[in-house]
């Protein structure tokens, strides 16, 4: 810490350098508890929702994975049973069945909003571009307005056009909620795009679409999955949307969760919280590492 400070730093700056030191760490000890807390809470061995005395006193025999287990089994015809074991788990558990509707929906919501999105960011760093500004916040007004208010916008537009209830509307209202975070983060990134570079490929015959995959799609690709990634989130914690548009066939993860809070409170819950927690850290550390790919990308060098 002398090394941070200057040597001509009173005494009321060294005060103050610690105490935010500190209202930092208390601050992310307040945001970090209520997630770390689950996931203990996902090996209790009882049915309950808090910690039983023999987890307190660290008994191996009040922890189990019997929750992670009914992840797999919850639903099956014949979870005991060896023969077409994984054929039953893979049709039949209900888990399963909402964790691939979660990754179907999220990828395929992903790909159409990390397209929309990409295009429309390029379009919006055009210096030549009218009403860029009202656009741009036309463009992520989903992550202004209430999501309640955008779901029920979604539902009524498209009970008329017969894609409500249906994985196609699902998709296309998750395609909607993710488009702004692609917008922002390659946005964010053309801003210290070299323009030159399009300009001397244009000068050298190239037309405008190799121009893009040649030069531009390179140099932003760290910027683009970022933003895919975000939006593969916006999708796959999304439950808004879903309450509104879904039925049983196109249930999620956070929707079966939702209902299992509400209908039949079961440790399975945190157990999948957990899953969904160590998911979100992954594809978080995936978007730090591009961010620092992309900035030695363009010289800059990270904070």
């Amino acid at each position: 810490y002398r090394l941070i400070l200057p040597p001509y730093a009173t005494a009321g700056e060294v005060l103050w350098f610690y105490c935010f030191r500190i209202i930092c760490g208390l601050i992310f000890v307040f945001l970090i508890t209520p997630i770390i807390i689950l996931i203990p809470l996902s090996f209790n061995q009882e049915p309950y929702f808090s910690f039983t005395q023999g987890m307190l006193n660290f008994d191996p025999a009040a922890f189990s994975i019997r929750w992670y287990q009914d992840i797999l089994t919850n639903g099956m015809a014949a979870p005991e049973a060896v023969a077409g074991w994984w054929s039953d788990m893979w049709n039949n558990s209900q888990w399963i069945r909402y964790i691939r509707n979660s990754f179907w929906i999220g990828i395929w919501a992903t790909l159409l909003s990390t397209a929309l999105g990409t295009l429309a960011a390029i379009g919006l760093a055009s210096s030549d571009m009218p009403y860029r500004r009202p656009i741009m916040a036309l463009l992520i007004s989903p992550m202004i307005v209430p999501l309640v208010i955008t779901a029920s916008g979604l539902f009524y537009t498209f009970s008329q056009v017969g894609l409500a209830r249906t994985y196609i509307g699902i998709i296309l209202a998750h395609a909607v909620l993710g488009t702004p975070f692609v917008i922002i983060t390659v946005t964010a990134t053309l801003s210290g795009f070299d323009k030159s570079l399009t300009r001397a490929s244009a000068n050298m015959g190239a037309g405008p679409v190799k121009t893009f995959f040649s030069i531009q799609m390179p140099l932003i690709l760290p910027g683009v999955i970022s933003g895919a990634l975000f939006a593969f989130i916006t999708s796959f914690d999304e439950v808004v949307a879903v309450l509104q548009l879904a039925d049983v066939r196109q249930r999620t993860i956070p929707r079966q969760m939702f209902s299992g809070i509400r209908e039949q409170i079961s440790p399975t819950i945190l157990a999948v919280a957990t899953i969904l927690v160590i998911i979100s850290i992954v594809l978080l550390t995936v978007v730090e590492l591009l961010r620092r790919r992309s900035e030695r990308l363009r010289g800059v060098s990270p904070a």
